[in-house]
């Protein structure tokens, strides 16, 4: 049987990290929703999207809501040896560069304290500006380092995310300079992207009811070899060696299974991929993007 100063000491222990979190508006000014901040340290920058920071003891991974960098395949210290997708490596070392390698302090917000991203938690990330804080999502989607990646829970910075992003796009910086990771094929294609993101009758029942089609505005054949689909998350669909957008028409990949037949593909998914525009306030969209085999962003769409 444990001593009653044993018990009390752990409920203390227990009780320390809820004690030191702190509640307030989400965004600056004090308009929106309310969030819970934590104060930590930063211990590692694992990639463009992912940190670990110390709080009240404890190291956390953490997950920056709203945003998404390109795939790192290769993590390291060193910034030498890492690899990864184009865009990847670039956004985890500007990234690193805003927190801090090493023990530089770093608000952390959610709506939820209990907001996960798989085994991280998912927050939204801030550095110390003068009196106040500047959000480092902001920083990274406004430089062209990120993608906005809505989120119907941590919905407060999806507004800013999205215009940002699209202030990025409109200036063409980094992942929306076409040429950036390389001329890539058919260079003067005039390319395009549309996505059905409300599927018929109900989403989860009906995958293939969803779907993002590629359209070629050119007078001529765009193999599409090596070519990939995605939304904002993680989630690609890469045509196979023979697919080809003909002149002057459209290719479909469907989001749920099926064979390929013609101009349109199946990218074989079990659920839907598009989030639903939920017209709510919470400002929930998604994009649909497609990428030429070098890793540029050939067209788009984002919607909320």
């Amino acid at each position: 049987m444990r001593s009653a100063p044993l018990v009390a000491l752990l409920l203390l222990a227990l009780a320390a990290p809820a004690a030191q979190a702190e509640d307030g508006p989400c965004l600056p000014g004090g308009d929106g929703p309310r969030c819970t901040f934590w104060t930590g340290t930063v211990v590692h920058v694992h990639d463009g999207d992912t940190l670990e920071v110390r709080v009240d003891g404890r190291n956390l991974r953490i997950r920056i809501t709203g945003i998404q960098a390109m795939e790192q395949t290769v993590y390291s210290s060193f910034a030498s040896r890492r690899r990864g997708a184009c865009h990847a490596v670039a956004a985890t070392n500007r990234l690193e560069r805003i927190v801090g390698r090493r023990g530089g302090t770093v608000r952390l917000a959610a709506q939820d304290p209990d907001s996960r991203s798989g085994k991280r938690l998912r927050r939204s990330v801030a550095i110390r500006s003068g009196d106040g804080w500047q959000d480092v999502g902001s920083i990274l989607v406004a430089e062209g380092h990120a993608l906005w990646l809505t989120n119907p829970v941590e919905w407060a910075w999806n507004e800013t995310y999205a215009q940002l992003a699209e202030q990025a796009q409109a200036a063409g910086k980094r992942l929306w300079n076409a040429g950036a990771c390389g001329a890539g094929p058919a260079p003067g294609a005039d390319l395009g992207v549309s996505i059905r993101w409300d599927a018929a009758g109900v989403d989860v029942n009906n995958p293939n009811g969803e779907w993002i089609r590629v359209h070629n505005r050119s007078d001529r054949d765009v193999s599409l070899a090596g070519w990939s689909v995605r939304d904002s998350a993680l989630r690609r669909f890469v045509f196979p060696a023979w697919a080809t957008a003909a002149a002057n028409s459209r290719v479909t990949v469907r989001v749920g299974r099926g064979e390929a037949r013609g101009n349109v593909f199946h990218w074989g998914m079990g659920e839907p991929v598009f989030e639903n525009a939920t017209g709510d306030g919470r400002n929930v969209g998604d994009g649909g993007y497609l990428f030429d085999p070098d890793g540029d962003i050939r067209a788009f769409e984002m919607y909320r």
